[in-house]
């Protein structure tokens, strides 16, 4: 078994498994597929990225007449295994984090990193992220904040000023009082990150992602029984109910050529831009009426310990393994003549 990207799959076993998070848009290069190929299962995060796999062909030309004579498409099966939330590390407590230079009592938390890109176009969409909170909350008498938790490729000095230059660049595109924007910049332990989530000035997670995998940060909320505002499409909706959290609308748009990666994020597939006036009604309706989605978040949470835990993860494991794995010779004793 293998967790490694695609194009990197070796077959060195008697059977081989590949699993990889998968793709965030709605295509994967060749190469993943090719080596999706040379393995005998696929086990990958979330339905979304196994239906990209299903969907992605490639026409096959001959060199010299440029006729197509084959098709590149995935011929191995292939299964969800989401990534189980450990509720050692994550559950509801009382926080410890020392957030006392916040003022605002309310605050909508961000994670991710903040990845190439236009504004608008990195794949967390964190960008994006900074100029619809500020926009939607601009010149309003006592606004929340927004806990920024990010970085770009480290956690050196230069990468958090190189962040707060971004930020500031962002600032000075909207006029008028703005809200503030408050950075959490390099690694975090585990329990730090369930006291960030747990703390008591920490209302709502908020992600606009452009496209997940599987976006394990956004399960690990959900312990906490609070609102999440999300990206209505890719991996989260495994676990994010419509009727429970609260799904941004929108629509699919091609991946801008600053966020293309070579053989991973394609320049000519799409992923996910919300809808500004969508993004912003529901960023004000959570703020003005948050008791509303309490019932929902509490109900969220139920279903990730009960249906999303690492335990549920480890049958699921199980149940793969059993239906796929065939059955090999055992080792036999080798029982030798005596002399």
């Amino acid at each position: 078994m293998q967790i490694t990207v695609p194009n990197e799959f070796q077959p060195i076993g008697k059977y081989n498994i590949g699993c990889t998070a998968g793709m965030e848009t709605t295509l994967v290069a060749p190469q993943w597929i090719e080596g999706c190929n040379k393995m005998d299962l696929i086990i990958t995060s979330s339905e979304h990225s196994k239906n990209v796999f299903k969907s992605t062909t490639y026409d096959i030309k001959d060199k010299n007449t440029q006729e197509v004579v084959n098709k590149l498409a995935l011929a191995k099966d292939i299964e969800v295994l989401f990534e189980g939330v450990d509720t050692t590390k994550y559950f509801s407590t009382k926080s410890k984090l020392d957030l006392s230079g916040i003022s605002e009592s309310f605050c909508y938390l961000t994670i991710g990193h903040w990845m190439q890109g236009d504004l608008g176009e990195d794949r967390k969409n964190i960008g994006y992220t900074v100029k619809a909170f500020l926009e939607t909350f601009k010149n309003k008498p006592n606004p929340p904040a927004l806990i920024l938790k990010t970085q770009q490729v480290g956690t050196s000095i230069m990468d958090r000023e190189a962040i707060l230059k971004k930020i500031d660049a962002i600032r000075e595109t909207v006029k008028g009082k703005k809200p503030n924007i408050y950075l959490i910049h390099g690694d975090l332990t585990d329990e730090n990150i369930n006291y960030l989530y747990n703390h008591p000035k920490v209302k709502v997670m908020l992600s606009l992602t452009k496209g997940e995998g599987f976006g394990r940060p956004l399960l690990e909320f959900t312990t906490t029984g609070k609102p999440i505002i999300a990206s209505g499409w890719s991996g989260q909706i495994d676990f994010l109910d419509k009727d429970k959290s609260i799904l941004v609308g929108g629509s699919l748009t091609q991946v801008h050529k600053s966020a293309a990666v070579k053989d991973m994020i394609l320049e000519n597939s799409s992923w996910f831009t919300p809808d500004p006036i969508d993004t912003g009604k529901k960023l004000k309706d959570v703020f003005k009426h948050y008791k509303k989605y309490l019932p929902g978040a509490k109900s969220q949470k139920t279903n990730t310990l009960k249906n999303f835990t690492l335990e549920d993860m480890d049958k699921k494991v199980d149940s793969i393994l059993d239906k796929y794995i065939p059955k090999f010779p055992s080792l036999v004793e080798l029982k030798l003549p005596e002399l």
